[in-house]
């Protein structure tokens, strides 16, 4: 039943998507942001798109607040009680995101048991339910502003929310997912999942390899296939995974299936419908309805936004999006690629603010996860994470890019990785290749190589280690690389 109606979704997304408005403007048509903007007289996506304007966080922040406080009825007709905190990268502050019954039920847990259908209908005699899947998620909090209403991050919500029998299918218990230490938890999480029979892993993969090579630590087996010989699923998102495939392969120390999800505390996206194929399927019926701004958009007076049947493949895209949360109109901050429209599927290319365009090579994540991945198969390193920023032009000489990188395996030659990285994103980026020329306008990226757990260390210092906190890769400033460079100089380890 459940592979029926997603493929009538997948066959039909433009009309799947029409109906999603309609339900939305419907639903909130007598709450104060519906009357303000005359939700009763939006009939079709021209008039919605015409009244509405776009927003950021910072927008709806006050509708927000208010909820927060107990009021109800403002953005969603239904009560909002649950809050996610989302701290997206290390050097943003936190939002919080509504959460309604229709946002868990008919987006999160929906897109979850569509995730789950689509494995099934690819591995038909899978025995991942026969085990336990090991989540890796973050933390809860009590909201004290009144006794109602609570948030944690988007893991702890889900958890918190998810029917009793889930929880048997699941490791860590209750109380060890939402315990805040987050040193502590993972401790705890490899005690207790070291005895169970673990079918499956989701979580970032940043974290996911902390506590892969802490299970070794305590248990002296050579892989993670020694300690769970049933696992054959790792579920992913939130960062690229081409950095960390090579090292989860060694860990795991089997062939396994890798699957990419797309899902935040605003919603549940995509996700691959095929282990180890390109893109992910896009989720047209699950409570959220999509446009499309050209990056290029980000930042006028009236950016644009086009509906799904105007995209064209390989171009990058911001999301704007209208949730049964009561977002609407919500720039997500994330970049999307499409790599296919039938069916629609996209890849994440980065995001809005994460970027180093100071010399007009417009280098994205994407970009970077691509050219670190080519570098380290060519020079034999293996990379953990990084961070890359602009050098700007001054007396001494010409821009260009520096780059802070915790390396795994550090290569026999730094500079043979530098020129091997510099050569990789000039074949991916022609801008960037361009202003390479003779070192014209861009001179060699300066590479600072950080030790193993550096990172880690450096989000402890900052207080946001765990969970769904992640370091930006790419900021068109400096401020952060001179904060982890800063802290990495203190460290006395300056390279």
């Amino acid at each position: 039943m459940r592979q029926w109606r997603i493929d009538g979704w997948r066959s039909h997304p433009l009309d799947a998507q029409r109906e999603v408005l309609q339900n939305l403007v419907t639903s909130a048509q007598y709450t104060e942001f519906g009357r303000k903007y005359h939700f009763s007289n939006l009939y079709n996506i021209r008039d919605f798109k015409k009244a509405v304007p776009i927003h950021e966080y910072n927008d709806l922040k006050p509708y927000i607040e208010r909820c927060m406080n107990g009021e109800q009825n403002l953005l969603w007709n239904s009560p909002i009680v649950w809050f996610a905190k989302s701290s997206g990268t290390s050097g943003d502050k936190s939002k919080f995101i509504p959460i309604s019954e229709e946002s868990l039920e008919d987006c999160h847990y929906k897109a979850a048991k569509d995730v789950l259908t689509m494995y099934y209908q690819f591995k038909p005699d899978s025995t991942m339910l026969t085990g336990k899947g090991l989540v890796l998620g973050g933390s809860h909090n009590i909201n004290a502003l009144n006794e109602e209403a609570q948030f944690g991050d988007l893991s702890a919500v889900l958890l918190q929310n998810s029917p009793f029998w889930g929880h048997w299918l699941r490791t860590p218990e209750l109380s060890i997912a939402l315990m805040e230490d987050w040193e502590t938890k993972l401790e705890k999480i490899a005690a207790q999942a070291i005895t169970e029979n673990v079918t499956s892993v989701s979580g970032v993969p940043t974290w996911t390899l902390v506590l892969f090579k802490r299970i070794l630590e305590i248990t002296g087996k050579p892989t993670i296939a020694d300690v769970w010989p049933g696992l054959e699923l790792y579920m992913h998102g939130g960062v690229s995974f081409t950095p960390y495939r090579e090292q989860f392969k060694k860990l795991v120390g089997k062939e396994i299936h890798y699957l990419e999800t797309y899902n935040a505390s605003e919603g549940f996206f995509a996700a691959q419908e095929v282990p180890g194929e390109e893109g992910m399927l896009l989720f047209t019926d699950h409570g959220i309805f999509m446009e499309f701004m050209p990056v290029g958009e980000y930042g006028s007076a009236q950016p644009q936004t086009i509906g799904l049947k105007d995209v064209d493949l390989h171009t990058n895209y911001a999301p704007v999006i209208s949730t049964n949360g009561g977002l609407w109109r919500y720039l997500l901050g994330d970049t999307i690629r499409f790599i296919s429209k039938d069916p629609f599927k996209i890849i994440v290319s980065g995001r809005v603010r994460h970027f180093i365009n100071a010399f007009g090579e417009e280098v994205i994540i994407d970009n970077t996860d691509r050219a670190i991945h080519m570098a380290c198969a060519e020079t034999g390193a293996i990379v953990n994470d990084y961070t890359a920023a602009p050098v700007y032009f001054s007396d001494a000489g010409n821009g260009g890019h520096e780059w802070l990188i915790e390396f795994e395996k550090t290569p026999e030659n730094i500079a043979a990785f530098i020129t091997s990285l510099d050569a990789a994103l000039q074949s991916i980026n022609s801008d960037y290749e361009a202003k390479r020329h003779k070192d014209i306008a861009l001179k060699m990226p300066i590479v600072h190589a950080l030790p193993k757990g550096f990172f880690i260390e450096w989000l402890h210092h900052q207080g946001k280690l765990g969970g769904q906190h992640k370091v930006p890769r790419l900021s068109n400033d400096r401020h952060t690389l001179e904060a982890a460079l800063a802290f990495h100089k203190a460290q006395g380890t300056t390279s």
